[in-house]
């Protein structure tokens, strides 16, 4: 695909280069995301990443700000998350200091709802800098549905009303990507407003190129079977299936124990790296787990 898109300080003229550059940023993005992300820069619309917990989004965002030589912005989003936390706030301990130091002649009076009694918070931050930003709205369907309709001025005009101070324009655009495990739907509005892409678990073979990426100097034979044996828990009826990041955690753990290969024993000692739910743990117990590891042998040799 051809096109110049001038994102931060970098150019990218096609996907390839975009995806090269992520790649070197420890990150595998598949085609579809890679498009995804090109065409977020190239039309400046912010993009939504919507998938398991666990497949790489934040960590798409992450690569996405070290390819483009940018600032990342995170703001996590969590219930009752509300404009104070994600905007500004007034430094109210600082404005009652300067009244009462106007007060002792110590200083002049001044205005008390100035630039410089204001704290920024991640949106504004993003919105209000001449420097390259990559801001990352993490995991946005955890937050309030109030919340969400705020954001659609933002990702709108790329703007923000501040009542003391007035209407601050972004100067210029971040890249926006938005996060959702989908707990629940999100608006209509929002969604209009953004590209979409899910992502799932990766194949077989591309989750053993991120393991071996991510741990670098890992055996192969060990980098198969740990993919192999992961992508058979998926398959199982878990509260938490794991996802890539878990791949990766345990990856590091059986390397950092100087394993070649997976057995019984070197499992069921580092399953905590890959399952959170003792209920899950208990799932996989004796004969689920032997022949878990006998199709992820298999696979790996």
């Amino acid at each position: 695909m051809k096109g110049t898109v001038y994102a931060a300080f970098v150019t990218f003229r096609t996907i390839e280069e975009l995806d090269t550059a992520l790649r070197e940023a420890d990150y595998l993005p598949d085609r579809g995301l890679a498009t995804a992300l090109f065409l977020a820069l190239a039309l400046e619309k912010p993009v939504l990443l919507e998938g398991e917990a666990g497949v790489g989004k934040t960590e798409a965002a992450k690569a996405l700000a070290t390819a483009l030589d940018a600032r990342l912005i995170r703001l996590q989003c969590y219930e009752g998350l509300d404009v104070s936390h994600a905007v500004y706030e007034w430094n109210y301990p600082r404005q009652l200091l300067h009244i009462r130091a106007a007060q002792e002649g110590t200083v002049s009076e001044e205005e008390l709802f100035g630039p410089e009694f204001l704290i920024r918070r991640p949106l504004l931050e993003a919105i209000d800098t001449d420097a390259p930003v990559v801001l990352l709205i993490d995991e946005i369907d955890r937050a309030d549905e109030e919340f969400e309709a705020f954001l659609l001025e933002v990702l709108s005009d790329f703007q923000i009303t501040i009542p003391e101070l007035g209407t601050i324009r972004a100067r210029r655009k971040p890249a926006v990507i938005l996060t959702s495990n989908r707990t629940r739907e999100l608006h209509d509005a929002l969604k209009r407003r953004a590209l979409f892409h899910w992502i799932g678990h990766p194949s077989i073979e591309r989750e053993v190129e991120i393991v071996r990426l991510r741990v670098p100097g890992i055996p192969e034979r060990l980098a198969n079977e740990a993919a192999a044996f992961v992508r058979g828990l998926r398959a199982l009826d878990l509260a938490k299936p794991p996802g890539v990041a878990e791949t990766i955690d345990w990856a590091q753990a059986l390397a950092a124990l100087g394993r070649e290969e997976i057995d019984a024993e070197v499992v069921q000692q580092t399953l905590g790296s890959i399952l959170k739910y003792r209920e899950d743990i208990e799932t996989v117990r004796d004969e689920t787990l032997v022949g878990l590891i006998e199709e992820a042998r298999t696979a790996g040799s």
